[in-house]
């Protein structure tokens, strides 16, 4: 076998460990004396080596046989063991050569070797002329690694996501909020507030809801503490009305928690307007207290909208439809998810320490306290709660130090709590103190037993709906005739709640133990409730009613419903949660693994059948319109004719200029107000005018349109020359100067 001018094919090699047998062909077939396969050890078992420096090649046959004899088992051993050889006879391996030709690098050796070296011929060719680049991959011509071509896989990699700019960031984190379950909950309860209170927003500036007696006083309350606050806070507890009683602001619940609202606006209409839109607010609140409770106790979406909408829209609340501070118990279940947020406790998964967070816990004891400043109708059992969630945090924590660990929940933890408790009880201390002055100054504000019976509701009404339900209201006309005081006794929580709440002591995500503690809660507090009636309150209402302060002042217990419809709910919410995973768990079983559109129907109907059921026909009568004279006349006044039912909307009239008046409406009626009443029933005479001069009173303002059928209708064309005094006509009404 011959080979031609720009070299063959490289020599056969043996398998064995001896040198290698000639061919048959020609001496250039033969491989040098010298050269053995670099693949084989030598005789000592050690890998065979090479020299340094190449031996130059001669011309024509010897450079042939240099170039296929020599050369070839030399790049044979050199890509055998790894290592080629540089100019100064260090041995550098392909490694590190691979790693400068990926650095952009020429070898130095191999530019020095292609340079210096005699055996290479200097124009890069061959004797024949052809360009070395024209041998076969590895006849000793290349010494250099080819360069690592790209993975043509990356091609098909998704592309790398573009970073955003400012205004990208800015979207985003505007859509992630938008999304986020809190904002979606916040506008789905303000959406239902809007809905079920309708139509308080319609005609907001002319309509109240349910009455315009007790929404006026509220509405007034509003205004008036925005008006302290601007001019003189320092008189906050010294209304306006009443007048000359003193601590008159602190008559009943102050609702001072609104005071920043009562800072916008002045005048009627800006009261009402303001009423109206916080009454909506109430409602939404309530609905977003209540379900995030649910939510950090464990339940899921569905059962925690039951729980938020029945807490809120309980038909027994559409009676409350006229007490704004009754209404606004969304704090209450706000306050308590977000002391269990920051404790990172919830009831179904207990307490879990690395999810505790110390800011959760200081925003719960601020709602808590503001809860708190709208009145003690609500905020004082509220209080007694906290006090005994407090006690059994406390037992919990002395039990954990004597088993041995170390602060179970966190000095941060703690001081936040102390802190909040102090703010919360400070609160409380200073609010608590002018409704000690008026108890001091008007022992008839004080409640008795006999009082709490006159509104103690008996067990039926936890079965009667208020006329203002839309679905049962007609229904249960003759029960609520049945009723001593329907008004306060119509206590149904809702017949879709009880039954929702029984199935969920059977079926619920919630523990047993847990339910039962909810079931047990849910029979104390209709025994409360029901006040004297459960065998006189003599185990029950009356130890209370005796021995904790503050109680005394409390009317009417049926309002403790409160706490009895959060537990219902709360255990409502477990059995539809406890279903809506079982709906899950059903459709995982089909292709899609996703509810079906009648499964989904189906976990909501128990909270399409709560909103029903909480749907009103609640009245909007229109509010008296302000008399021009309340506008214009300065105080002290007494506007005519005077009850508990005139005044309120009088006290509302005084928000233009909040001049001083004898008229007010409250929770009692003090000593010296009724002897106003009783007095001035025959002005304009000689007793009542002096009478009214001993007051201090200047002006009697006389309402024509509503004196008829009253002795001011004649009497108001009297002659009043010899009294001393002068009448004058301002739009509708007559005014007299003393």
């Amino acid at each position: 076998m011959t080979t031609n001018a720009t070299g063959g094919s490289p020599p056969a090699r043996q398998t064995g460990g001896t040198d290698p047998t000639p061919g048959a062909g020609s001496p250039q077939d033969r491989p040098a004396p010298d050269a053995r396969d670099s693949s084989e050890p030598d005789g000592n078992g050690l890998p065979p080596t090479t020299d340094s420096d190449p031996k130059p090649a001669g011309s024509g046959a010897e450079a042939q046989l240099a170039g296929t004899t020599t050369e070839k088992p030399a790049a044979t051993a050199a890509d055998q063991t790894g290592t080629t050889p540089d100019q100064t006879g260090r041995r550098r391996t392909w490694k590190d050569m691979f790693r400068r030709s990926r650095a952009g690098k020429d070898d130095p050796g191999a530019d020095k070797a292609g340079k210096d070296d005699p055996g290479e011929d200097k124009a890069g060719k061959d004797e024949a002329g052809k360009d070395r680049s024209d041998e076969p991959a590895g006849s000793g011509a290349e010494r250099q690694e080819p360069a690592a071509e790209a993975d043509p896989w990356t091609s098909f990699a998704p592309a790398p996501e573009p970073v955003p700019g400012r205004p990208g960031r800015a979207v985003r984190a505007t859509g992630r909020f938008l999304m986020h379950e809190w904002t979606l909950a916040v506008l789905a309860s303000l959406a239902l507030a809007v809905g079920l209170t309708w139509p308080t927003l319609r005609y907001p500036l002319y309509t109240l809801p349910q009455d315009y007696w007790d929404p006026s006083l509220q509405a007034w309350q509003m205004a008036w503490s925005g008006h302290a606050l601007r001019t003189n806070p320092g008189q906050l507890f010294q209304s306006n009305t009443f007048f000359p009683e003193p601590w008159s602001f602190a008559f009943s619940d102050m609702l001072l928690g609104y005071a920043p609202a009562g800072l916008l606006g002045t005048g009627p209409d800006a009261a009402v307007l303001r009423y109206n839109i916080m009454f909506v607010l109430a409602h939404a609140m309530a609905t977003f207290g209540a379900y995030v409770l649910a939510r950090q106790l464990g339940a899921g979406r569905i059962g925690s909208a039951v729980a938020g909408v029945s807490y809120t829209y309980a038909p027994w609340l559409l009676a409350q439809a006229g007490h704004l501070h009754i209404v606004s118990n969304g704090g209450i279940p706000l306050a308590l998810a977000m002391l269990a947020r920051g404790h990172g406790w919830s009831l179904r998964h207990g307490y879990r320490p690395e999810r505790r967070r110390v800011g959760w816990a200081y925003a719960g004891w601020a709602v808590a306290a503001w809860q708190l400043s709208l009145g003690f109708g609500i905020g004082l059992v509220f209080a007694y709660v906290l006090a005994l969630v407090l006690l059994v945090a406390a037992a919990v924590w002395f039990w954990r130090r004597l088993r041995g660990a170390r602060r179970p929940f966190g000095r941060r933890l703690f001081v936040a709590d102390l802190v909040g408790g102090l703010l919360f009880a400070a609160v409380g201390a200073l609010l608590a103190v002018p409704y000690f002055k008026v108890a001091e100054l008007h022992p008839n504000a004080e409640r008795t037993l006999g009082d709490i019976g006159v509104y103690s509701p008996p067990a039926s009404g936890f079965f009667t709906a208020p006329a203002e339900s839309w679905i049962w209201g007609g229904l249960h006309e003759g029960a609520r005739a049945a009723l001593p005081w329907h008004p306060e006794m119509t206590l149904l929580p809702g017949f879709v709640l009880y039954a929702l709440a029984a199935g969920g002591l059977f079926f619920s995500v919630w523990r047993l133990r847990h339910r039962l503690l909810m079931l047990a809660g849910v029979i104390v507090t209709m025994v409360l409730a029901m006040g004297t009636r459960f065998f006189d309150g003599t185990f029950t209402y009356a130890p209370l009613f005796e021995h904790l302060p503050g109680f005394n002042g409390l009317r009417t217990p049926g309002r403790m419903m409160l706490w009895t419809t959060l537990l219902l709910g709360l255990l409502a919410a477990g059995a539809v949660s406890a279903f809506a995973r079982r709906v899950r768990e059903i459709s995982t079983d089909r292709v899609s693994a996703r509810p079906s559109p009648w499964l989904r129907a189906v976990t909501l109907l128990p909270l399409l059948l709560v909103l029903v059921e909480g749907l009103n026909n609640t009245p909007h009568p229109v509010v008296p319109e302000q008399p021009e004279a309340m506008r214009t006349v300065d105080g002290p006044l007494l506007v005519l004719p005077s009850g508990q039912n005139q005044d309120q909307p009088v006290m509302l009239w005084s928000t233009s200029r909040f001049q001083q008046v004898v008229n007010g409406g409250s929770g009692f009626t003090p000593k010296q107000l009724d002897d106003v009443r009783r007095v001035s029933a025959a002005f304009p005479d000689q007793t009542s005018v002096d009478y009214l001069r001993t007051l201090g009173v200047r002006n009697v303002v006389v309402l024509r349109d509503q004196i008829v059928g009253t002795p001011w209708e004649v009497t108001v064309e009297a002659s009043v020359e010899q009294l001393g005094i002068t009448r004058q006509q301002v739009g509708n009404a007559v005014v007299f100067r003393l």
